[in-house]
């Protein structure tokens, strides 16, 4: 028999008139570590049940007073009727003699999860618990995450009700408890570091640093000195020492944005630094020993690079062991009113005014944008609805023109009768050349005639970064 202790005291009912097979199978539950009440009959354990909480009940069949099949049939109504105590139906398990397995399947057909025959092995009576454990901690856990969904419209700072959202918040919780590498991509502005925050604040490191770098927007020395750290001297104007982003964050989450875009030159010293958990700073020897959960996200497609040579095989099977794609805005078109109310919300606070009331025709046009620049952009829009308009109301003609321009508009200089400002078409121009480099901002600055650094800044200006 198993001599492993569970992970937590689970209180279980035994219903059982028999005082010697109540004994012993107490006896083998209360060595496994769970505690253990015993009835006599039906009637006694819903006595229990109405005065305390259990997790399962394990019930004979054949009982005086009242059998295992009227308290069966008890269960479900007496938890509803119960709420002021809030009691939950704990599932049960049938224990039945020889020859009545018929029985035993009706017992199942009023919901109990199994049925054992006596006298039962105990390492199938073990194994049957916490195999029904299990699933009462994941349907509570479900129903705790349903509750949150109903009551908050997302997922701590996330928000949305479509299924790409529940799926991703399901997904969070199960990441969320381990130290296991997580690999975000998705279009730019879907919300990664957000993901990337809340899979950290629900985990055992939550009180641990958070630190996100991205790894496009420096160069290649300074991003080496930024991850891995470096001492005094190792190039000019290193003056002091400095312990890198990975040392930074030990003990925590390491969010690593745009990972596409690290050099080859760095990606050897990065693979280390996954794999050993340890990293060498600039102008020194020594190994560093870190302790950090890593999570890294990209607008582009990682195997892509990998078979064009521009991302390391090995490299990219270290980063994507739990891979996460988030979907973008123009496929969860159901999310739009809820994050375009919460902006209106948020903004309303910030600019110390009463929130707007968005018209119908408003949000029909928010509804039926495609928002290349995902929720960033649909963000940036109420934003500016706030800081130019001075109503009560966000109509259609407070939003920008290329949102409200038509369905079949030729491209994104399509406004309609109305000339766009300068920086509306300098955004929408870079907008246009991301989404023809699928994201690829070294091409897209090709496209558009300028050096990265640039389209950095105006990445920045924009809040599209």
């Amino acid at each position: 028999m198993t001599d492993e202790t569970p992970t937590r005291t689970a209180r279980i009912l035994l219903v059982e008139d028999e005082p010697n097979m109540a004994r012993s199978v107490a006896k083998i539950l209360t060595r496994r570590g769970y505690a253990v009440a015993i009835a006599a009959h039906g009637q006694e354990a819903l006595d229990h049940l109405a005065a305390e909480r259990f997790d399962v009940v394990i019930t004979d069949l054949n009982m005086p007073v009242m059998d295992g099949m009227q308290l069966l049939r008890r269960l479900q109504p007496i938890a509803a009727s119960s709420g002021e105590r809030r009691l939950i139906t704990p599932p049960a398990i049938v224990l039945t003699g020889h020859g009545s397995t018929q029985a035993a399947v009706e017992a199942m057909k009023l919901g109990a999860y199994d049925y054992l025959v006596k006298p039962c092995n105990p390492d199938e009576l073990l194994m049957t618990l916490e195999n029904v454990l299990r699933v009462g901690d994941l349907e509570r856990e479900n129903a705790r995450l349903r509750a949150e969904v109903t009551r908050t419209h997302g997922f701590g700072e996330l928000i949305g009700q479509s299924p790409p959202m529940l799926e991703l918040y399901r997904t969070i919780q199960s990441v969320a408890v381990n130290a296991s590498t997580v690999l975000l991509t998705g279009e730019s502005g879907t919300g990664k570091e957000l993901v990337a925050r809340t899979i950290h604040a629900r985990g055992p490191r939550a009180e641990r640093p958070f630190i996100a770098v991205n790894c496009g927007a420096v160069s290649e020395t300074l991003l080496d000195s930024q991850l891995f750290g470096h001492r005094r001297g190792a190039f000019t104007g290193a003056v002091a020492d400095n312990d890198g982003v990975f040392y930074a964050a030990d003990g925590g989450t390491l969010f690593l944005d745009e990972i596409a875009d690290i050099p080859n030159s760095l990606q050897v010293k990065f693979l280390r630094a996954v794999q050993e958990r340890e990293v060498v700073p600039l102008g020194s020897t020594r190994p560093v020993k870190v302790d950090v959960r890593l999570i890294a996200a990209t607008n582009r497609d990682l195997e892509g690079e990998v078979r064009e040579g521009r991302f390391r095989a090995d490299l990219f099977y270290r980063v994507n062991v739990v891979p996460i794609t988030l979907a973008p805005l123009r496929e969860r078109r159901e999310d739009i009113p809820l994050l375009a109310d919460e902006y209106v919300r948020r903004y309303g606070e910030l600019f110390k005014v009463a929130p707007k009331t968005i018209t119908p025709a408003a949000l029909e046009e928010l509804t039926r944008y495609d928002w290349p620049g995902n929720v960033r952009e649909l963000q940036n829009v109420i934003e500016r609805c706030f800081a130019l308009g001075s109503g009560t109301t966000l109509d259609r003609n407070d939003l920008p023109a290329h949102v409200r321009a038509p369905a079949d508009a030729a491209g994104p200089f399509a406004y309609g009768d109305e000339v766009p400002s300068l920086e509306t078409a300098e955004r929408s121009l870079i907008l246009a050349a991301l989404r023809k480099s699928a994201g690829n901002k070294n091409q897209a600055a090709r496209i558009l005639g300028i050096d990265r650094q640039r389209l950095y800044r105006k990445l920045e200006k924009y809040h599209l970064e």
